[in-house]
Parts: structure tokens; C-alpha cells; sequence
């Protein structure tokens, strides 16, 4: 797919800055990718893992075509995790060297003592870093028909074209911003505008200059979108893509109402790439994710439930984890999510996760049920519902909100009294200035509990 794009589109300009200055041709990224394949990664043998952490960097669709045509196995990270962590991946992954950014842009490779892998029939070409529901990080292993399938699947869907400009501000050492932005420009020659200012503020100016026509973004962006006064117009934006976190229904419409876009929401994992999209983007229903893609199966476990998790067929699914497998939620053609959907219409909203469920002396309460009585209530801009431990009740929902000076702890739980039943209550609100959210824009309910601990 690279061989066709680079005939059609080999003089024309793929990789920009946000002041719309050519980074690189698709040319040029064949010459580059030849470069780091011959004088970087001969000394390598097939199947040897290399990390890359190079943030958003221009070189990235060169190392990874490089990578691949010297049959080496990529793995991707993110740019902002720590020593510690970036330590354990590459022990874990067996990585043999890994490619780090120079302050002045210069990309350098650096080996490193590792033990080779025996990957068997089915070799893998990436690795995709998760953590999953615990801290202790895991690899998902991807062969090129896999990754071929979710790129087929997230462009056909969503329309995106070599006509189109994606804006790249979201890692594309994730797996959203992997398979939004480095595989569309790769199988599809949809050009890039990359992006390394992460202020709301900068990228909101960029993203009106740059001529870029697609946004993959996730909801803190929206969220701070919508608080700019006098905004720039975005004549050139046809697109704007929500994923890596639930997006908030008063978000949704409230940008809509001022930039006069709707906003997609896009429900994926790195497992195994996109499972649903709203492509009407009503904006009528919290957590509406919209159908499954084309070539998307979904399964629910238990039909008649108000809510169920799910069995995702698909041929974007991973062969599975790496370095202990778990066939029971990822094999080669299936995934089950720790997501709970639920039916809505012709297609399916997020009800919540099996692992944030809080169990309150026996009571079983969906934090996504409180954050929406929170949310309904005037002045709560966001919160985030989560569990701590109780020596009574096992657990006492608690909740952390941003809102406007005005709304006081007392009259935000009596609004909540009106609404959800006692057990479904908090015992607790913590008002903080904004929500913690990682790179990836999540925010972690166990990193909350953690520090709002009794």
C-alpha cells in the first residue's frame, strides 16, 4: 500500500508544521526510511525489538517502514512516561535498542542488552504498550494484515482521504494517533500536520492556521475549546474525531453550538483498533458511540441486561498479549473490552466498566450514572466518580468536580438525593481546579481513589 501511495503522491508534500511549512515529502520519506534501513539497522537481526520514543516527530513513518523492511518489531512510547517506566517496557518487550529524539530534532538509536524472541509462525511487526486494568504494563502483538484492516476499517468509516489533512497533536505512539494519522498516511497518502504544543490555546490558533481539514482529538481539548472566548475561525475543518475518553454530552453540544461542528465519537481499544463511530453525531445521548465500523462484529454476553460487556470480532484484533498470553480476552480475531455497552437505537452507548463498578455494601453503582447527576447539575463543568475503601461498606462512592465558585458540596448532594438512590450518593465531593488527565486524555478513577484516600 506505501508502494502505491509513494507512485501517485511521490513530489507531493505529507508531513507539515503548524505554520504549514513541508517537513517532508512522501519522497522523502522513502529516502529517509532507506537511510535508517541501511546504516541504522543492519546490525539487527529479523525479529529483534526496537523502541521508539520520539514524540511527535517527522522521522516516525520512515523508522517504522525502515523497521519493518529490515523485519524488526516496533514498539512504540509515549514521550512523556518516566525512566521507570520506559525501563520496564523495554524489559519486558526484550528490546534491543531503542530510537530517542536529540534536542536539536537529530534521531539517535541506542542498543541495548536483550534476550531474542522466539515469536513462532506468526511473527509480529508492532507492539502496542497497555497497561490494561493493572499497573503493570503488557504488549499486544500486531501483524501488518491486522494493522492493514483497522486503517481500512477507521477511513472508510469516517471518509478520510488522501483529500483530506489529518491534525496530529494526539501521541502517535498511542494507538489512536497510531492508527488516525500514521497509517492513513502510510496505506491512504493522507498528509499530516504534526504537533508537539499540547496548550489547548496553541493548538485551537494551529489548527485554524495549519489548512488541516481532519481533528483527532480527545475531550480535554474540546473541554478547553469551548472556555476560549473569541475563538479563531477553522474554515478548512470538516472533521472533528473524539476518542480515548468519554466525551461529555454537554461538551459535544456546546461546541457544536459555537464552532458549528459536531463532534464524532470514535470507541476503540489498542486491542483491537476501532469497533464503533457515530457518523451522524447527534449529540442526544451520553456515551452514544454510535454502530459498529464495517467488518465489525459485536457480541453481547448477556443480550436481555440493561447493560453487558461485549465480544469484538474483528481482523484488526491483536494476536494476543505478549509476554503471558490471555486467550479468554484476546485471541486472534476477538477481543472482550472491560467495557459495558449498552443497546441504543441502531447502535450502542457506553454504560460504564466492569473494573469502576463500586461496591457498596453489596450494591453494585456505575459511576458514570453519578457523574451524569453531577454533570446535570448548573455550574459542574466536569466530574469523575470513583470508589474508596470503607471499613462498613466495602466501598463509599466519592466524586471529584470542577465547578464554578457558586456550587456549594451541600447543595450538589442534595441535587444528587434527587436523582439517584441513597447507596448511589456521594459520601464525599472533592472540588479541585481541573482533572488530572494523562497524555492520553484519561483520567485515572484508581489514581483519584489513591489520592483522596481515608
Amino acid at each position: 500500500m506505501w508502494t502505491e501511495t509513494l507512485s501517485r503522491r511521490s513530489s507531493d508534500a505529507a508531513i507539515f508544521d503548524t505554520a504549514g511549512e513541508v517537513l517532508r515529502t512522501f519522497a522523502d520519506i522513502e529516502a529517509e526510511a532507506e537511510r535508517f534501513a541501511a546504516m541504522k539497522l543492519d546490525a539487527f537481526s529479523p525479529g529483534a525489538v526496537i523502541a521508539v520514543q520520539i514524540g511527535n516527530h517527522p522521522a516516525w513513518p520512515a523508522l517504522l517502514l525502515a523497521c519493518w523492511r529490515r523485519r524488526l518489531v516496533v514498539l512504540p512510547l509515549e514521550k512523556s512516561i518516566s525512566v521507570n517506566e520506559r525501563e520496564a517496557a523495554c524489559a519486558i518487550c526484550h528490546a534491543t535498542a531503542i530510537f530517542e529524539a536529540e534536542t536539536d530534532g537529530a534521531v539517535r538509536l541506542t542498543s541495548r542488552d536483550a534476550t531474542p524472541v522466539d515469536w513462532g509462525e506468526h511473527m509480529p511487526v508492532l507492539l502496542k504498550l497497555t497497561s490494561g486494568t493493572t499497573a503493570a504494563p503488557r504488549a499486544i502483538r500486531f501483524r501488518l494484515a491486522q494493522l492493514r484492516a483497522d486503517c481500512t476499517q477507521i477511513c472508510d468509516a469516517m471518509g478520510i482521504a488522501e483529500r483530506d489533512r489529518n491534525f496530529g497533536v494526539i501521541p502517535v505512539s498511542h494507538s489512536y494517533g497510531f492508527s488516525n494519522l500514521i497509517m492513513p498516511l502510510l496505506a491512504r497518502g493522507v498528509p499530516l500536520v504534526l504537533s508537539r504544543d499540547r496548550m489547548p490555546r496553541a493548538v485551537l490558533n494551529d489548527l485554524a492556521s495549519s489548512g488541516a481539514t481532519v481533528f483527532a482529538g480527545m475531550p480535554v481539548f474540546y473541554q478547553a475549546f469551548c472556555e476560549f472566548n473569541a475563538p479563531p475561525p477553522v474554515p478548512d475543518l470538516r472533521l472533528c474525531i473524539s476518542a480515548g475518553a468519554p466525551l461529555p454530552l454537554p461538551v459535544a453540544q456546546k461546541f457544536r453550538d459555537k464552532f458549528r461542528h459536531s463532534i464524532h465519537s470514535f470507541y476503540g481499544s489498542s486491542e483491537c483498533g476501532g469497533i464503533c463511530y457515530d457518523a451522524d453525531a447527534k449529540l442526544v445521548e451520553a456515551g452514544f458511540v454510535g454502530r459498529p465500523m464495517k467488518g465489525i462484529e459485536l457480541e453481547l454476553f448477556e443480550p436481555e441486561a440493561a447493560m453487558s460487556r461485549i465480544r469484538v470480532r474483528s481482523a484488526a484484533a491483536g494476536d494476543g498479549y505478549f509476554p503471558e498470553p490471555d486467550g479468554a480476552k484476546l485471541g486472534p480475531g476477538a477481543f472482550v473490552p472491560d467495557d459495558l455497552l449498552a443497546r441504543s437505537g441502531d447502535g450502542f452507548r457506553i454504560a460504564g466498566r466492569v473494573s469502576d463498578v463500586i461496591n457498596v455494601a453489596g450494591k453494585k453503582v456505575n459511576p458514570a450514572e453519578v457523574e451524569a447527576a453531577l454533570l446535570a447539575c448548573d455550574g459542574v463543568r466536569e466530574a469523575v466518580v470513583f470508589g474508596r475503601r470503607s471499613t462498613l461498606r466495602n466501598e463509599e462512592v466519592a466524586a471529584c468536580v470542577v465547578a464554578d465558585p457558586s456550587v456549594a458540596q451541600a447543595d450538589l448532594l442534595e441535587f444528587c438525593r434527587g436523582r439517584l438512590s441513597g447507596w448511589q450518593v456521594p459520601k464525599r465531593i472533592f472540588f479541585v481546579a481541573d482533572l488530572p488527565a494523562n497524555e492520553r486524555g484519561k483520567i485515572s478513577r484508581r489514581a483519584l481513589a489513591e489520592r483522596f484516600a481515608l
